[in-house]
């Protein structure tokens, strides 16, 4: 994600994530109330994995602290302090992030102690792979972000291969080979994130996560209706921004068809598959929703002003991939300039900017056995 304060960065552009997290709130609140409390243990630690960086990442984990807090009070149970790891790939802002921190932003001493509910830890890593000691965290949350892919698969990038995704930067209606690609890497990843929790968390420890995901069970349709299809910031003005460097002769070709969105929306059954398989955790809940791409009020006032929704449209595109497009490209400028035709393909499509996008998104709650 893209770090920073700026326009374009993600703290500043997740309102999608934001509106799912606050969906799922309940869900959350749900699977603690259920939870083991651990009695005698004189530290909870939780993890966030996946953090990016924002108010998001810092609400997640106030609420998740204040709602066990709450409980162990209704239980009249001794309250244990708490430990927070902040963990995402090394390249995250974890400078924005921890000066976020509520307890570390300037205040009287007596705020400041009322404020430091936790203490707080960044661990940088794939949350792929190991990352905290074996038995070490009581609760690992993970939101808006095992949809993103450890990696693209090497089929998809070989031209030899029938999966080579020419003239695509995502997957959505690309042919069944491409998909199959993506999916076969996805359940690998899902494996790995749930072998590794496994060893990390403490039997009765609560897994909680959200991730983008579907409905449809045919991996093909990622996006469900045909205007979330058309409208997804990965889809038609995405391809359309690439093809036009191409034809401006600012990339060739090869460029344009090596550039692939690391991103998978799993089903529930492929989740369901997963958890079976891995026979480390019980699943509590396993619910699909959907959340609109912006208000009805945000739309109105889009519709009234197309540039700006094409600048808005392009800054969420600059907070979740414009890391990944800078390394393929080797060009801060060369980014800027997909963005912009990005930028122009969306506000001139009128005939999109009335319709309304949808996002699928699957909460999971598990307690490991």
């Amino acid at each position: 994600m893209q770090g920073g304060n700026g326009d374009g960065s993600y703290a500043r552009n997740s309102e999608a994530p934001a509106s799912a997290i606050a969906l799922s709130k309940e869900l959350l609140l749900n699977a603690i109330n259920c939870m083991n409390l651990f009695r005698g243990e004189p530290s909870l630690r939780i993890a966030d994995l996946g953090c990016g960086t924002g108010i998001n990442t810092l609400s997640a984990i106030d609420f998740v602290v204040e709602s066990i807090k709450k409980r162990y009070a209704r239980e009249s149970i001794s309250v244990p302090e708490f430990e927070a790891f902040f963990s995402d790939l090394p390249l995250n802002d974890f400078n924005t992030l921890f000066r976020s921190l509520p307890h570390l932003c300037p205040r009287g001493i007596d705020e400041m102690q009322k404020q430091h509910s936790y203490y707080a830890a960044g661990v940088p890593g794939s949350f792929y792979e190991r990352l905290f000691p074996r038995g070490k965290l009581h609760v690992a949350i993970s939101l808006s972000a095992l949809h993103w892919m450890s990696r693209i698969p090497e089929a998809v990038l070989d031209k030899s291969s029938p999966a080579w995704n020419q003239g695509r930067a995502w997957i959505d209606g690309a042919r069944k080979e491409v998909v199959e690609a993506y999916a076969k890497q996805s359940e690998e990843d899902l494996k790995s994130f749930l072998r590794c929790r496994a060893e990390e968390m403490v039997p009765g420890g609560l897994l909680f996560i959200l991730m983008a995901g579907r409905s449809d069970e045919h991996p093909q349709n990622q996006l469900g209706d045909p205007y979330s299809r058309a409208k997804h910031p990965f889809t038609q003005a995405m391809d359309q921004a690439w093809n036009d460097l191409v034809k401006e002769n600012l990339i060739d070709e090869e460029t344009r068809d090596a550039f692939n969105i690391p991103a998978y929306m799993r089903s529930k059954e492929e989740i369901e598959r997963a958890f079976n398989q891995c026979e480390a955790f019980d699943i509590k809940s396993l619910k699909f929703s959907r959340v609109m791409e912006h208000s009805k009020e945000k739309q109105e006032k889009w519709m009234r002003d197309p540039v700006s929704y094409g600048k808005t449209k392009a800054n969420l595109v600059r907070a979740t991939l414009r890391p990944i497009i800078d390394a393929h490209l080797r060009s801060s400028h060369l980014s800027q300039e997909i963005f912009k035709r990005f930028e122009k393909r969306v506000a001139e499509d009128m005939k999109m900017l009335n319709k309304t996008c949808y996002y699928g998104i699957i909460v999971v709650s598990a307690i490991r056995k």
